[in-house]
This record gives C-alpha cells, structure tokens and sequence, in this order.
C-alpha cells in the first residue's frame, strides 16, 4: 500500500508483518527507512509446529545485511524463533532485549525444547539446546532508558508492563523516530509498572491491537469474581484447574491467591500448587528483578519477598501428586494444548465438583478455546472423547492494552502516524483504522492510521513516507 508517491526510495519508511497480521503469533516486523533494515521481535506460532510457526523471514531482502534486531519481551510469540534468525539463516545483526527478558529467554527456550521432542516423532524442534546457548552470544542487554546507537540507528528501552522486563522500543534514525510498543499495557497490576509514556511526539507509532475494540473489566472485578470462583470451587469439594503459561499472568495469579488464602483461614488446609518446572526455575529471575517491578511490590520487599509464597508450593510431576481432596493447581500450557495442564483436565473434567478457570487470551484452535462454547464432549490426547461435566468460567487477566487503553495511549503520544501491527480477527478494518478514525475525532485530527491487514506476508507493504 503506497500512501505517497513520487519520493525517492530511501525516504519511504515500510513496516512490513513478517506474522501477526490478522493473528496471534509469530510476531515479526521488518521497519526499513534510510538504507537501514530492523526486525522487531521474532516469534512462533502457538498453534503451528516446526518451521510452519516461524515468521516469514525469507522474505527478507538481503536478510545479512540486516543492522539490528530488538526483541521486546520473552513470551514465545515475540522471540521463540529467536534462534533459527541468529543461527540458520545468515542475519549477522545484533540483537538487543532487557536484562530481564534474556534472563528468562534461556529458560523458556529450552522448555519449549523440551516440550518439542517430548511429542516422540524426531526432529519436531526447530532447534537444540546447544542452538539457546550458542544464540545467547549473539545477544546483548540495555537498560531501560538507556539510549544506544547502532549501525547509525538509536534506540532506547521502556518499560511495556506486560511481563517482567517486557521493552517498548523508541528508534530513530536520521532524526525520524518510531515508537514500537510490542504487547503493552497501560494498567498497572499486582507486580508490574504500567506501559510509560515516552517523553517525545513520535513520528511513526508501531502499536499492538490484540483485542481490537474489546474493553476489560476493572482489575477489581476481575480479581472479585475470580477468588470467588476458585472459594466455591473447592468449597463444593472440587478441583480448580487454572491453566496458565509458566510466566507472565501466572506470577500475578499466585500474588492474588496467597493474598486470599492469608485472608480467609478456612482455606488454608485446601494446597494450592503451580505446576511448571519452567516457573519454578525463573522464580528467581523474579526474585531478582523485583527493582524493575512496581512500586506496590518494591514497598514490600522491606518486610519480605512477595515472590516467596506462604500457600503456594511447587508441584514437580503429576506422578508427586496427592490427588485426594480440594485443591488448586495452576499447570502450563495456558491453552491445554499438553502437558501438564492438559493431562489434569482430563483426569478432572468428567467430574461436575470440578472446575477450570481460563484466565487469559486463547488462540483458535486450542483446546482452552473450544471449552469456552461448553461442548459437550472434548477430545483426549489418545484421540478419544470424554463428557464435559466440569465447570468452565473465563475471567480475562490478560496484560494486553484494550480499546480505551489504546485509544487514549495514541491521544497522549499524539504521534503522525500509526500502524496497527496486530488486528483482531473480528474487527476486519482493525482497532486503529476503524474505532480511533472512525469515533475519535481527537486521534483522527492527530495522525494517520494504516493497519496491516494481511494474515500472512505478501507482496503487500504498509509504506509511509515521515515528514
């Protein structure tokens, strides 16, 4: 899509999706301007297997010429093609991420290895762990605030809120700044600052748009109706499955539940117990980072680590579980597509004691989403069927920015031109180019908005030229 003619190529800066065009997954961008070429960020699909999950990095010009790369969190959708980018395709670029997201990326890299060859069919991971070490070489940290300069290319580090050390990136080059925010929020949680507002008017603003015009209930609410769920749960004699990826939301749900359980003495002899050899490794990293937290959490460390939990224990195998009572387990994958997760609900979900709480975004395709209709059979890994007897409540915790979040995130950075690089499925036009142009007179009066509507790369590019 050429927005302006008759310029001189090397003055038309191009977003092109390499992934998350229309989806959840694989994100990767390719924002060229000046001669100069970076990838933001460089993930897989969840839903994919093998290289049918990567971005579509071939279509990368030149893709060794490449001057930087900048990966904005740890989440596999952002950076678990990491290592098939710096090890298999020529890309001599160096890559850039905060301090705390390669403290993490090692761990969860190596889990999702683990997990890949578990399946029994050979080669099914795209790489080894050997692959994660090595790739650690080609990766360099900054702080967040710090501004370095690369290739002739500045960039410098926000805090995103998100996940712990997730990066919002502002690049500039010959003077044209871009702000690319990676998955963000503006809602300050239990552990997590929210998304800051840099101190510039970019020129070009890259934005996430995963829940499109959805707007989230207050984090109160929320936080209300889930411990009410999971106290009438195991009130009623049952097990309460919360599935939930090994990092991120998981931390902020074990915060809520060792608060309730400290409040409410009746339930202290009902364990509760996270599943996750993975969160169990990177609770320390959390221990550590807990400066780059928020302020409610760093006030606390003065009497004691909020990481250290009083009611929550760690649960190494299924095989170490006492399956005999009420109880409260939270088990990675958050989509139940295996593992751990998986293998508990289908041990629990012919059982209507039970129930299982779905506490964050599920992808098409998932088992996590096919519960939400309530079906009432679900298939077996073994590729049987059993009833669904078991209670099944969705409550959102999601650290993704929604509509209003977005919309007013845009009016304060009062950019020139947006670019939606994730777009909900359900809203076709995406969140920036129909919502904010089309009921916003304020954002519309401030900028222009192109949305990236391909699902998959195309010969289509969003091009822009910045005064």
């Amino acid at each position: 899509m050429d927005f302006d003619d008759g310029i001189d190529d090397s003055d038309r800066l191009t977003v092109m999706p390499l992934g998350a065009g229309q989806e959840v997954g694989r994100s990767c961008i390719l924002l060229t301007f000046k001669g100069k070429k970076i990838i933001l960020d460089c993930g897989i699909h969840p839903g994919l297997r093998n290289k049918e999950s990567l971005p579509f990095i071939d279509a990368i010009p030149d893709i060794q010429t490449t001057d930087l790369i900048l990966i904005s969190h740890f989440h596999l959708d952002h950076c678990g093609g990491l290592p098939h980018l710096l090890l298999r395709t020529g890309a001599k670029a160096k890559c850039y991420m905060t301090h705390a997201t390669k403290a993490i990326y090692r761990y969860l890299l190596a889990d999702f290895v683990r997990v890949s060859n578990s399946s029994g069919v050979p080669d099914q991971s795209l790489y080894t762990d050997r692959d994660i070490i090595t790739s650690l070489d080609g990766i360099d940290t900054l702080d967040f605030h710090q501004e370095l300069e690369v290739n002739g290319i500045k960039f410098t580090a926000f805090h995103a809120g998100h996940v712990l050390g997730a990066a919002m990136f502002l690049i500039e080059i010959a003077g044209v700044k871009v702000l690319y925010t990676g998955d963000f929020s503006r809602q300050e949680d239990r552990h997590l600052m929210c998304a800051e507002i840099p101190p510039v008017r970019p020129d070009v603003l890259i934005t996430e748009a995963t829940y499109g015009i959805h707007i989230h209930d207050k984090r109160e609410e929320r936080e209300a109706r889930f411990t009410r769920l999971v106290h009438d749960i195991v009130g009623r004699g049952g097990r309460c499955l919360i599935p939930a990826f090994a990092l991120g939301r998981a931390q902020e749900l074990m915060l809520i539940l060792d608060e309730y359980w400290a409040e409410h003495p009746e339930l202290h002899d009902v364990p509760i117990y996270y599943a996750s050899q993975l969160a169990r490794k990177c609770m320390a990293v959390y221990q550590t980072y807990i400066h780059a937290m928020n302020e409610r959490i760093r006030n606390q460390l003065a009497n004691n680590n909020p990481f250290c939990f009083r009611h929550i224990s760690n649960l190494k195998s299924i095989e170490h579980f006492d399956d005999s009572g009420p109880c409260v387990v939270m088990a990675s994958p958050g989509m139940l597509q295996s593992g751990m997760s998986r293998e508990l609900f289908e041990n629990w979900c012919t059982d209507r004691r039970n129930g299982v709480i779905i506490a964050g975004y599920c992808v098409e395709g998932t088992l996590a989403k096919q519960i939400l209709s309530l079906p009432t059979e679900v298939p077996t890994m073994s590729g049987q069927t059993l009833p669904l007897m078991c209670s099944v409540d969705y409550i959102s915790f999601s650290a993704h920015t929604d509509y209003q979040q977005t919309s007013a995130f845009i009016r304060e950075l009062r950019p020139s031109h947006v670019v939606s690089n994730i777009v909900a499925a359900f809203v076709l036009v995406g969140l920036v180019c129909h919502k904010l142009t089309g009921y916003n007179p304020v954002v519309q009066s401030l900028c222009r908005c192109y949305t990236c509507l391909t699902q998959t790369f195309t010969t289509e590019l969003v091009t822009t030229t910045v005064p």
